[in-house]
């Protein structure tokens, strides 16, 4: 009969995941990449700043007081030029790459967390078909139990029914 000591182990099965930090991937990809990459993340980090909103503002109002004949009209066709050729035609590019970019690490770590939740998944799915086999092992002992104990209680009625005949039989020789 085999004991605790030396049943056998079930082995241990390492894991194929190993998480990773995707900040230092990304800090990685833009330490590689070039000078219109980082003029890129730049500008998109600066543009996305209340000052830049405030400096916006501040065009808007003095095209809008070029418009009203308030200002000089170059000022009126400096602002209207700046605001529609510059910044529609060069700057919202250069915005949409450096979104691009920065948008990267927003997907390196859903791809990071979509990987760690597969190895997540496929660990559970082993720790419930482990349970549901020690489950199984657990259930046939104790029903292995239970014929045992019915068995042993058998055992003790004929026991009892053999000292009863003893008795019986060593009062009926007394006697006789």
């Amino acid at each position: 009969m085999s004991t605790r000591a030396d049943a056998p182990m079930r082995p241990r099965i390492p894991h194929k995941h190993t998480p990773r930090n995707v900040n230092h991937i990304h800090q990685a990809e833009l330490a590689a990449a070039g000078f219109n990459t980082h003029l890129a993340v730049l500008l998109t980090k600066g543009t996305g700043t209340m000052v830049t909103a405030y400096a916006f503002a501040v065009l808007a109002i003095i095209g809008l007081f070029g418009l009203l004949g308030w200002l000089n009209p170059f000022i009126f066709l400096l602002t209207t030029w700046i605001s529609q050729q510059f910044l529609q035609l060069v700057l919202l590019p250069v915005l949409a790459v450096g979104q691009n970019v920065l948008g990267r690490n927003a997907e390196l770590q859903a791809d990071e967390a979509f990987a760690t939740t597969q190895k997540m998944y496929a660990d559970t799915e082993t720790l419930i078909t482990q349970h549901n086999e020690s489950a199984a092992k657990l259930d046939a002992i104790m029903t292995k139990q239970a014929i045992i104990g019915a068995q042993n209680d058998a055992i003790f009625a004929q026991n009892d029914k053999v000292l009863d005949l003893l008795l019986e039989m060593q009062k009926h020789g007394g006697q006789g």
